[in-house]
């Protein structure tokens, strides 16, 4: 049996690139930047007015002048206007550029404007209300580093700087495999005997959020249909992810299956909790990679966020920062086997802090609902106490 960090280095030595893409500014979401992404000019790129209102000059304030004639609108989208005299003032509207000869907007609500004078009501700072050019970014900075992955407050970003289209790493082909006789879809009435399938779903919904669509297939418990089946998918995927038939019963036929179509086995079986019997390897002529997890929902769920996950990032250059979570109540692992228990997260004082959630084995999918992520747990003879920190996998963010 394979050591937990002897597995994972294994499995982050294997990362391989699988090159950039150019891919619409609306396929990007989910996915990482190949290219640093610059300002093609400052932003904002104008003095911009920020409060419908009116534009002044402040030495009109210095002045003592509390009354302006109005000498016309400024409206977002047109060309830059000027200032005339410090005794006039420009309405101004909200996006609008600012005023040549004006450095100061008043609010509609502290002034009155009656016969195309502007009368000020209350007192006023000068400088107010204004977003200045540059402010932001100026041009040629970077505003978003190289590997970053997409968000729509990116996107955002990318579409200012006029980013249609985006030089992105490319995504490995997946295809996820589920095993089983006991196995029926989600919409059908199971049988006494038979359970929906849950793990490729939950896989193929991980991986969406890292912008990959997956390919699904089924593999019932028949050896020849089975060595069918994964040539071909071997052959057309760049990863190949299967759930269940790698532990040690008698239709357990993955791993006979992989080696007989030439798959070589990094490791089969770690020293963790839950997820032991994950096996792993790569086809040295497709370079297809193969992560072969347990079929229980939660060891399922575990190792694609502790290992798939942090093996796509590393191929794309990208090191996974370690997450620290501070416990508030003690624990234990009195085993030999590196412990993975489910956590929930909970704001106590302006600190987040991690509780063991009860799990009834890891066939319990019902428990990873009421979790945030995994807390990792060395071996020990002593007890974790509360206020300790520890290693933190998360996969949920709603921790407020």
């Amino acid at each position: 049996m394979t050591p937990f960090a002897e597995a994972y280095n294994l499995v982050i030595r294997h990362s391989r690139s699988f090159g950039t893409e150019l891919l619409p500014l609306e396929e990007a979401v989910g996915l990482y930047l190949a290219e640093e992404i610059f300002a093609d000019r400052d932003l904002p790129p104008f003095d911009r007015v920020t409060m419908d209102g009116i534009a002044i000059h402040s030495d009109a304030l210095k002045m003592g002048l509390k009354r302006f004639k109005v000498s016309g609108i400024a409206r977002a989208g047109e060309a830059v206007q000027n200032l005339p005299k410090t005794d006039q003032c420009f309405e101004v509207m909200t996006g609008a550029v600012l005023p040549n000869g004006a450095d100061t907007v008043i609010r509609y609500e502290d002034i009155s404007i009656n016969g195309g004078i502007a009368a000020l009501d209350k007192p006023v700072q000068a400088g107010k209300n204004i977003h200045g050019k540059g402010t932001d970014a100026l041009k040629d900075s970077v505003l978003i580093p190289l590997n970053t992955q997409i968000s729509p407050a990116e996107i955002s970003i990318l579409a200012s700087v006029g980013k249609s289209k985006l030089l992105v790493h490319r995504r490995p082909k997946v295809i996820l495999v589920s095993t089983g006789d006991e196995l029926v879809e989600p919409e059908q009435v199971p049988e006494p005997h038979q359970i929906r399938k849950s793990n490729i779903y939950a896989l193929s919904a991980a991986l969406d959020k890292e912008g990959i669509v997956a390919e699904k297939i089924h593999l019932p418990d028949h050896p020849e249909t089975i060595e069918k089946q994964l040539r071909s998918a071997l052959e057309r995927a760049d990863v190949l992810m299967l759930s269940g038939g790698v532990s040690m019963g008698k239709f357990d036929y993955l791993p006979e299956v992989l080696g007989n179509l030439g798959v070589e086995k990094a490791f089969h079986k770690v020293a963790q909790r839950p997820g032991k019997p994950f096996w792993f390897g790569i086809h040295p002529e497709w370079k297809t990679t193969v992560f072969s997890f347990p079929g229980n929902p939660v060891s399922t769920f575990l190792n694609y966020h502790l290992y798939f996950r942090n093996w796509l990032r590393a191929g794309m250059g990208i090191q996974t920062k370690k997450t620290m979570v501070e416990m508030g109540q003690e624990t234990v692992n009195s085993s030999d086997l590196t412990h993975f228990k489910l956590l929930r997260i909970e704001p106590e004082q302006g600190m987040l802090k991690g509780y063991p959630v009860p799990m009834n084995g890891s066939g319990d999918f019902l428990s990873l609902s009421r979790a945030h992520g995994f807390v990792q747990l060395e071996p020990s003879d002593k007890e974790y106490p509360p206020g300790c920190k520890l290693p933190f996998i998360p996969f949920k963010t709603n921790f407020l």
